[in-house]
């Protein structure tokens, strides 16, 4: 769909210069998405790997993020592999809802109530990453934490449009629970694009 140059604006990368590669196609369909358009994989044109790959390599980040829409709706095996051999680390950002293909440095993990993950995905999470809206994602949230690794971070970060209302709510799960971390988007905050 779209590549840019940008700063990573949450989780755990927070903050890092990131060279995002956005793929058209999504079947999860949550109601409160901010890129409604990737969804459609037929309104988007493919590309080479190699055009990919050369656009990144134009640019000063080495962290390449794969995004979406969904990406796992895509095998990312290619492209991994094509980034890797460049010197890019290889992020991932993912609702589970596919199979995992590609080779990994990261992967967050975001689950959505929409579609259940593929039974087994939460083992692959470096970052568990798990969008408020209200009160009861935070049990929700709490399901899934159970089934990642120890070493996984866990993070609750609010929806843009309910951050006031859900952020005393996750304030209170993080002093309670420190395994929980607050994730929030600092991009939309600072204005980055």
């Amino acid at each position: 769909m779209e590549t840019f140059h940008t700063v990573q604006g949450e989780g755990v990368f927070a903050g890092h210069a990131a060279h995002f590669i956005r793929l058209g196609g999504c079947d999860v369909g949550c109601s409160w998405c901010d890129v409604k358009e990737s969804w459609d994989r037929t309104a988007h044109p493919q590309r080479p790997v190699e055009d990919i790959v050369d656009h990144a390599r134009s640019k000063p980040a080495r962290i390449a993020v794969i995004t979406g829409g969904e990406p796992l709706l895509h095998d990312l095996r290619p492209l991994t592999d094509a980034l890797r051999a460049a010197g890019f680390r290889t992020h991932l950002e993912t609702s589970g809802t596919a199979p995992l293909s590609g080779d990994w440095h990261h992967v967050c993990f975001s689950p959505k109530k929409f579609k259940d993950p593929v039974p087994g995905f939460h083992l692959h999470a470096d970052e568990l990453k798990v969008i408020v809206v209200n009160r009861h994602d935070l049990a929700w949230a709490d399901g899934h934490a159970a089934l990642v690794r120890p070493d996984c971070a866990c993070l609750l970060q609010p929806e843009w449009d309910r951050r006031d209302a859900v952020m005393p709510l996750i304030v209170a799960k993080v002093m309670a629970e420190p395994r929980w971390r607050i994730s929030l988007q600092t991009h939309k905050t600072l204005n980055i694009p």
